[in-house]
């Protein structure tokens, strides 16, 4: 398909499912869905002429007609799942099958009184109340085609609502898993986060993939941290090395709120994270970390733009990028501080290390300021790896490869040892085993 037929082929899909909405118990989304596929008939799908899109190129996402993903298990079984090594973080798993909520595969443990977690579906259905305050309140659907369009083909997703002063010691794991089985698919999970005042938990939110299937995730998950409620959230982009993967993450902090972000991207042919921060209450806290790791011809692009709105605000972050092979990363982070927002310290910083003479990296720190009594920086390095620490290690006896692991490990360290949960970190580990590994191979090789 080309561009118009593509745009056609997804309007024809919403036509399709309108009625179902008012089947469920959902007609009231009705009116929004419509403004969105509205807007994303007028957007289209974007090209590398806008600006935000200038380094990536979606051809590849738009030519295919993907079919869409069924909710059936399609021989998924808690042991299958369990290969992914996600063991640790078990205990308060929520599965999604291509954004379908699977109540077989999930399993809760003992929650605090009053903490929702479940299908999105579900609750909009059952709870209007919570979740009509807040669905599409955040996340732009005007100006993003992608969000337009998963605002209005969302079927299901996750939903999670901790009441005020509630606090939840094991991390919570929203794990969606795409398949693929016969044809190339398509799904558009949605999440909903909700931390009322003073409430504190760990959420991880990953999207593995099984096998060299074709698959098409476009996501959109909506934070809302309360006043002084606490927020560490993971996203963990494991894709199919054939799959195509756009999310974006929009949070809305309010006074006190302290939010942190990880995200961490190793997977996909192509990959677009969107984060975007507004800091829309006094003293509000947020750091973004990220980490994206690409080899062969992998293309991994991150947005994020952090909002200060309200005074004495502070923002840190720290995104860093290891490519190899003949991939390409992009980094485009903008921190805008509005005119209203005094004593903000914001501080931004973007560093990349090229392990091949072919691999690429776009970097475009921003800051834009509209209050004089400030404090903000922001930097972006690019380079190789040091030949004289390389020279060291193997005047040490370390073999070749092994040096130029343990020297990628160091790189990656900065990032990881931020991270702040110790199952999550065990759990990582292993994941980021196996792709240095193959990162590392490849730059031994030069």
């Amino acid at each position: 398909m080309d561009i118009a037929e593509a745009k056609d082929f997804y309007l024809a899909r919403f036509a399709s499912i309108e009625q179902g909405l008012a089947d469920d118990g959902r007609s009231w989304t009705s009116e929004i869905r419509r403004a969105a596929i509205a807007r994303f008939a007028a957007l289209g799908f974007p090209t590398t002429r806008d600006e935000e899109w200038r380094y990536t190129n979606i051809a590849p996402i738009v030519k295919l007609p993907f079919s869409r993903g069924g909710s059936e298990e399609d021989g998924l079984t808690g042991e299958r799942i369990g290969r992914l090594d996600l063991r640790n973080l078990a205990e308060n798993q929520l599965v999604f099958i291509n954004g379908h909520f699977s109540s077989e595969l999930s399993c809760l443990g003992r929650l605090p009184n009053g903490v929702m977690a479940g299908s999105l579906a579900a609750a909009m259905s059952n709870s209007k109340a919570k979740i009509e305050p807040h669905w599409a309140r955040y996340a732009d659907y005007n100006g993003h085609g992608f969000v337009a369009l998963n605002t209005a083909l969302m079927e299901d997703g996750a939903f999670l609502f901790l009441p005020q002063g509630t606090v939840v010691e094991a991390p919570i794991h929203l794990l969606f898993i795409a398949t693929a089985p016969d044809e190339a698919t398509v799904s558009h999970p949605r999440s909903l986060i909700v931390m009322d005042r003073g409430s504190q938990a760990t959420v991880v939110e990953s999207y593995p993939g099984f096998e060299r299937a074709v698959y098409f995730t476009n996501a959109v998950t909506e934070i809302v941290v309360g006043e002084s409620a606490v927020l560490d959230h993971y996203k963990v982009q494991l894709e199919s090395e054939r799959a195509f993967h756009i999310a974006t993450h929009q949070v809305h902090l309010e006074r006190g709120g302290n939010f942190s972000s990880h995200s961490i991207a190793l997977g996909g042919a192509l990959a677009r994270n969107d984060v975007n921060v507004a800091l829309d209450g006094e003293g509000g806290d947020c750091t973004l970390n990220g980490l994206y790791v690409t080899t062969g011809q992998q293309h991994v692009d991150n947005h994020t733009r952090i909002d200060h709105l309200k005074p004495r605000c502070t923002s840190r972050e720290l995104y860093k990028g290891i490519m190899g092979g003949k991939s390409k990363g992009v980094f485009n982070g903008k921190i805008y501080v509005h005119k209203a927002a005094e004593k903000t310290d914001a501080r931004q910083t973007n560093k990349n290390l090229l392990l091949s003479e072919e691999a690429w990296i776009d970097t475009k720190p921003q800051l834009e300021i509209y209050n004089n009594d400030v404090k903000c920086s922001h930097g972006s390095t690019i380079g190789q790896l040091d030949q004289d620490a390389l020279f060291y290690l193997r005047s040490r006896g370390i073999e070749s490869r092994a040096a130029i692991a343990l020297l990628t490990r160091g790189f990656v360290s900065d990032i990881t040892g931020r991270i702040k949960s110790a199952p999550v970190t065990g759990w990582l580990e292993k994941i980021f085993a196996p792709k240095i590994e193959v990162i590392t191979a490849d730059k031994g090789k030069l």
